[in-house]
């Protein structure tokens, strides 16, 4: 193959093959054609690895299956120890165990929490306690110390720990549906399994990574709305075409199962924690919107054939009523028992609704009461704590929870040096964690510029969870809520890496860079998440050790 460049009035390359006529006073200049190989060696070696149906199953199911058992052995080992409450536990871990025995949550006796640990684990009253939180969380909690036992500090964190294998499987579930990649399917697995913050919350029994994994199974069955609903549009596009039909009011709005499954999960993820509800009105109004545009994009007549009042509606009533129908069931053992915190409220005289609203069933009214004063009790938080984080401050990870240290001295407990410590401190692999919220940037400045859907999501995932917490500033919250959010951090990384990448499409100097560096970094997470598991899990280690871990001072 040669280069033929002819320059006579005009310019022009031409590639040709095999003999070359000039016409007279032309003058040729052969060159040879320089192609840029594309890919790596380790692509072809890839290739060769997944060139059977086999083999590319094998890679589909085994790659995440390997991710999940890591995770699983990450936070299975060791789980009772150590063998106290630990942070909040000591509000829902008791309050699980009365959920259990009563059907609601009841007040313990003077300084319950020694007796529990010691195993007496019926010191509970029948007199029903004030909680801020709906029970669902506290049900999965008392899921473990049904199979384990109270006197259990495994049958305490069980619960949590399944959960948060079970995250872990599904980031890597919505990843693939996302990116349509194992490979970075895999990745986004293997950096929330390895990751303080997801180890923490799943070793502990709190409601907070319960409610990240309720969320995330409503941000996934969206994801399937939305290709179940292309589906659908696309072929009814079809069949119009196939018939002649000019008519533009599209195909049948209501039947959206998917929808269904993101309202029932938006509503069991409020009945962990209320702020969930953003979630709801987020992704509501964001199917809203994507199916309007996605008609508009078909050639739907969308305004002018009266679509859009059918479709506010129809999303509205496929989403709102199925996540308050949701929500209510997880209360059920409040409504069929008797000895509920204010289940009586709306039966003493004069407390009943009266007017409109006067056929509303008197245990509803009672429970709307009780959730005002628990509104009213979660705005007006602001009791300080040592270790409160200001939202603010969150994303750059300045105030991570110290939620256990109990130091030793040595020969106490097997400890060997002059002064030993375990901790646990819900802190997140801080390469992992600022790498990610450094790819959520660049992911906004992408959706600005090139409008990807993918993009789009996952950027709205987080605004849902975070931003909501900047109208509550003087609140007294924590780092450990960031784990709410932190699935669609991880995504936006993840994303960010298979930018780095790129494609065996891509020129050889570009794929094999954008390997080592996506390599070089994995290898250094690991290497971070492995020097801090001792501070995740309560590992007795020498009180030097965890000073190397207090990289900013605002970690003590």
């Amino acid at each position: 193959m040669t280069k033929v460049t002819s320059r006579g009035d005009d310019e022009f390359d031409e590639v040709v093959s095999g003999p070359v006529a000039l016409a007279d006073g032309e003058r040729a200049v052969i060159e040879p054609v320089v192609v840029e190989s594309t890919g790596s060696r380790l692509d072809d070696w890839w290739s060769r690895m997944l060139s059977t149906p086999a083999r590319r199953r094998a890679w589909e199911w085994g790659g995440p299956a390997a991710v999940t058992a890591l995770a699983a052995g990450l936070r299975l080992w060791n789980l009772g120890h150590p063998h106290e409450l630990v942070f909040d536990e000591t509000f829902y871990v008791k309050d699980a165990w009365t959920l259990l025995g009563l059907g609601y949550e009841a007040q313990w006796g003077m300084d319950p929490d020694t007796a529990f640990e010691a195993g007496q684990v019926d010191g509970y009253t029948d007199r029903p306690a004030y909680v801020v939180h709906p029970p669902l969380g506290k049900w999965v909690i008392a899921l473990g110390l049904a199979a384990f036992g109270a006197e259990s500090s495994v049958g305490w964190r069980i619960g949590t720990a399944v959960v948060g294998i079970l995250l872990v499987l599904l980031v890597m579930l919505v990843a693939k549906r996302l990116f349509r990649s194992t490979l970075l399917a895999v990745i986004a697995g293997g950096l929330i399994a390895i990751d303080g913050n997801a180890i923490v919350m799943s070793r502990v029994a709190i409601l907070d990574g319960i409610l990240a994994l309720f969320l995330l199974l409503g941000f996934g069955a969206v994801l399937l709305d939305r290709e179940h609903s292309r589906t659908r549009l696309a072929l009814w596009l079809a069949q119009r075409e196939a018939a002649g039909r000019s008519t533009d009011w599209g195909p049948a709005l209501w039947w959206r199962p998917w929808l269904i499954a993101a309202g029932v999960a938006f509503g069991l993820a409020a009945a962990v924690k209320w702020n969930a509800l953003y979630y709801l009105a987020a992704f509501a109004l964001y199917t809203l919107v994507v199916d309007a545009l996605a008609r508009r994009r078909a050639g739907i007549g969308f305004w002018a054939s009266g679509t859009a009042l059918k479709q506010a509606p129809v999303s509205f009533l496929l989403t709102v009523p199925v996540a308050v129908i949701a929500y209510l069931a997880t209360w059920t053992g409040w409504f069929v028992t008797d000895g509920g915190y204010n289940r009586d409220w709306a039966e003493q005289p004069g407390n009943a609704w009266t007017g409109p609203l006067a056929w509303v069933p008197l245990p509803l009214q009672s429970l709307w009461q009780f959730e005002i004063g628990v509104y009213n009790y979660h705005v007006g938080e602001n009791n300080p704590h040592g270790w409160q984080a200001h939202p603010l401050t969150w994303l750059l990870l300045v105030r991570p929870t110290m939620m256990y240290y109990r130091g030793t001295d040595f020969g106490v407990d097997g400890c060997g040096s002059t002064r030993c410590a375990e901790v646990i401190h819900d802190l997140a692999n801080p390469i992992v964690w600022w790498a990610s919220v450094v790819a959520l940037l660049y992911l906004v400045y992408r959706l600005i510029r090139y409008r990807e859907w993918q993009v789009g999501i996952i950027v709205l995932g987080f605004a849902a969870g975070y931003l909501p917490w900047l109208m509550y500033l003087n609140r007294t919250v924590f780092q450990f809520y960031t784990i709410a959010f932190q699935p669609y951090l991880i995504l936006a990384l993840t994303f960010a890496l298979g930018v780095i990448l790129g494609k065996p499409s891509d020129p050889t100097w570009r794929r094999v860079g954008g390997i080592r560096l996506v390599a070089v970094f994995l290898i250094l997470v690991v290497c971070v998440s492995a020097f801090f598991y001792p501070l995740w899990t309560a590992m007795q280690v020498p009180a030097e050790f965890v000073q190397l871990h207090y990289w900013l001072p605002t970690w003590r």
